[in-house]
């Protein structure tokens, strides 16, 4: 049996990935630290059906200060954990940011550097491009982050392939374009409209509400880290979106009416680090991966809004 690693096993990529891992027949040992960015309980809560589950282990630990030699020897990670979040990470906070984002990932290199990896699969973001110099963005295009998390996530992207080019280890970077879906954390916007939405309140919208997102479906996102592990190119970095692309205003428009509420919406001024719009070239996922993305913004949309009537429904 196949021994797979996930750190932030507990948050909303990992987790479904640890999902998808133990159907699989994967075994999977999980690390998470349960930081409180959002409610550690709403993790502890995507972790129920895994913890059940007799191939699953999961180490509640921090990577950026823990003694790492108690991992285990592994046939693949999958470094998910990070510090997220763009308009937290100014300020006083980047400490943590690099602390988590940047030290961990160095750690966990050095941990196995070593060892016999089939691979070593990192979650970045398509915030390193900032506000790319075109559109759709290849990942050929100079990264120019527009946040403090953008630059951490770039320098742990760097600090994977720098090991991969000196060490030979398998390495690949999977550069995310907006996920969502079920598990979405509490401060992306989709989970924050659905939440308002139930409870009948304003939802916030930075700016007029035009921004358009490159947006991914949550299964989508787990389908090219599993791919990744077996397919990806030497040092590959793949952009994971090019599914759909929709504008905010359009987004709430969709929810409304997956869950029959009309949105009050309250606009706020556009904050520091957020890029206008993000569009990813997927064809590196598709000619390496053998993968599109398939899911489409309406159903993907749908799926979220149900997950979050479980969660919320008794708020109205």
């Amino acid at each position: 049996m196949a021994h797979a690693l996930v750190t932030g096993a507990a948050g909303f990529i990992g987790s479904t990935l640890t999902d998808r891992l133990l159907a699989d027949g994967v075994r999977v040992t999980g690390v998470d630290c349960f930081t409180d960015y959002y409610d550690p309980a709403l993790k502890r809560r995507n972790l129920e059906g895994a913890s059940r589950h007799p191939a699953f282990q999961l180490l509640p630990l921090d990577l950026a200060t823990a003694d790492l030699s108690a991992l285990p020897e592994v046939d693949v990670v999958f470094h998910q954990a990070a510090q997220p979040g763009v308009r937290a990470s100014w300020g006083r906070e980047f400490a943590t940011y690099t602390s988590h984002n940047v030290l961990a990932t160095q750690r966990l290199l050095e941990r196995y550097q070593k060892t016999a990896l089939e691979r070593f699969v990192y979650a970045s973001s398509s915030s390193i491009y900032g506000d790319a110099e075109s559109y759709p963005t290849s990942e050929s295009v100079l990264p120019r982050p527009f946040s403090p998390y953008g630059v951490t996530k770039l320098a742990g992207e760097h600090l994977v392939l720098l090991y991969g080019r000196n060490f030979g280890m398998p390495v690949t970077a999977l550069r995310y374009f907006t996920v969502y879906g079920p598990r979405q954390r509490p401060d992306m916007a989709f989970h924050r409209f659905c939440r308002a939405l139930l409870a009948g309140e304003p939802i916030t919208v930075y700016g007029d509400g035009k921004q358009s997102r490159d947006f991914t479906v949550i299964a989508d996102a787990v389908e090219a880290n599993v791919r990744a592990w077996k397919r990806a190119a030497p040092q590959g970095v793949y952009n994971i979106g090019g599914g759909s692309q929709v504008e905010v205003v359009e987004a709430i428009a969709l929810l409304e009416e997956r869950l029959g509420v009309k949105a009050q919406l309250k606009f706020e001024p556009r904050p520091p680090g957020d890029p206008m719009r993000t569009r990813a070239d997927a064809a590196r996922l598709q000619a390496d991966l053998g993968y599109a993305t398939t899911v489409s913004i309406g159903d993907g949309l749908a799926a979220e809004a149900e997950w979050a009537r479980s969660l919320y429904g008794g708020v109205r």
